[in-house]
């Protein structure tokens, strides 16, 4: 007992689960009647929500929850909208993932009714993870690295077009490295200016930071563990200064191991907290000084911007979302919940 006490005082606990009388949050789940696994969330309120999958479903709500409408572009049943960002009930951008022209994003502004496809990849060396907004015009989509560098595309028009971001202001990748489109959180950005993107897979789990909406980044090492199925899968700024990356291994997603880092100056440096939620987690949301942490092996909540976490849920989810104090989450077999 004396040894296993000295190595969780020296490599910091795991998760606990509530105690008897604690009070935590709780998931109320909202049947969608699918079965697709949504690794695509936008929480735009407590009532407007949606939701994006794989064969080309793409689901919102407008009423909390209650019921959800199927408005995915037509004859896309073979693509993985693995990231969706929404703006209000009717105006959002979605994104395929995939190699070579698999590589796809949409935009609707009419809440579904319509699409037109914005974007498509026509380089087979790219594949493209996930995508994301500073305001409704300027935005990034990440691709893993090509020819030795990260590639992104940058949109000034909400979505509208799309134009390449210069190589030259990318740092060369590891040999390896990548990103992962495990629940659209591979890319985020805060404030006007600054952008952050997740990597894994390589000898190292980085981050790397743009300071001036996307034209130059820095890389900066994690404490992460990193291999071809573990890194930063996600990455959340509560402001330019103060942020979580988290992770894991997917394929190993029981391995209890420290899979959170801290940074309060911007992401240059990282730092491990005490305590971690256990095992692999794909998703992370801010709502207001309390942190979210969803993955296939449960929910985690941190009370004090993520030094300390609790378990409060066992069930199954890929991402999470926060609109304010609205919080949903979204998963396998069509699941999707809202925070109570």
């Amino acid at each position: 007992m004396r040894v296993v006490l000295l190595v969780l005082a020296l490599l910091g606990s795991v998760a606990v689960p509530a105690s008897a009388g604690e009070r935590l949050p709780r998931w109320e789940p909202k049947p969608t009647g699918v079965t697709a696994q949504f690794r695509g969330l936008s929480a735009v309120s407590g009532r407007v929500a949606w939701v994006s999958g794989t064969q080309g479903t793409v689901l919102r709500t407008t009423d909390g929850g209650a019921t959800w409408k199927p408005v995915g572009p037509p004859g896309t049943e073979t693509l993985q909208f693995r990231d969706i960002e929404a703006f209000d009930a009717d105006h959002a951008v979605v994104l395929s993932i995939g190699p070579g022209t698999d590589s796809r994003v949409y935009r609707t502004d009419d809440g579904g009714a319509h699409w037109r496809q914005t974007f498509q990849n026509t380089d087979a060396a790219a594949f493209y993870d996930c995508l994301a907004f500073f305001d409704p015009w300027r935005g990034l989509a990440m691709s893993d690295p090509v020819d030795g560098r990260f590639r992104v595309q940058a949109t000034f028009d909400g979505g509208r077009s799309w134009r390449p971001v210069p190589d030259s202001g990318f740092p060369p990748a590891l040999p390896g490295e990548a990103g992962f489109a495990a629940s659209g959180q591979c890319v985020t950005t805060a404030g006007p200016f600054d952008a952050w993107l997740a990597t894994g897979g390589g000898t190292t789990a980085r981050v790397l930071h743009s300071g001036d909406g996307g034209r130059h980044w820095t890389a900066s090492a994690t404490p992460l563990a990193s291999s071809p199925s573990a890194g930063v899968f996600a990455l959340a700024f509560r402001s330019p200064s103060q942020g979580i990356a988290i992770g894991g291994d997917f394929a190993n997603p029981d391995a209890p191991g420290p899979a959170v880092a801290l940074t309060r100056d911007r992401g240059r440096t990282w730092t491990m907290p005490g305590q971690y939620p256990a095992g692999y987690r794909s998703g992370l949301a801010w709502r207001g000084g309390t942190v979210l942490a969803v993955g296939p092996g449960g929910s985690d909540v941190s009370p004090d911007g993520g030094r300390h976490w609790r378990s409060f849920d066992t069930g199954s989810f890929d991402s999470v979302d926060c609109a304010g104090a609205a919080c949903w989450a979204s998963g396998a077999g069509g699941r999707v919940a809202r925070l109570r």
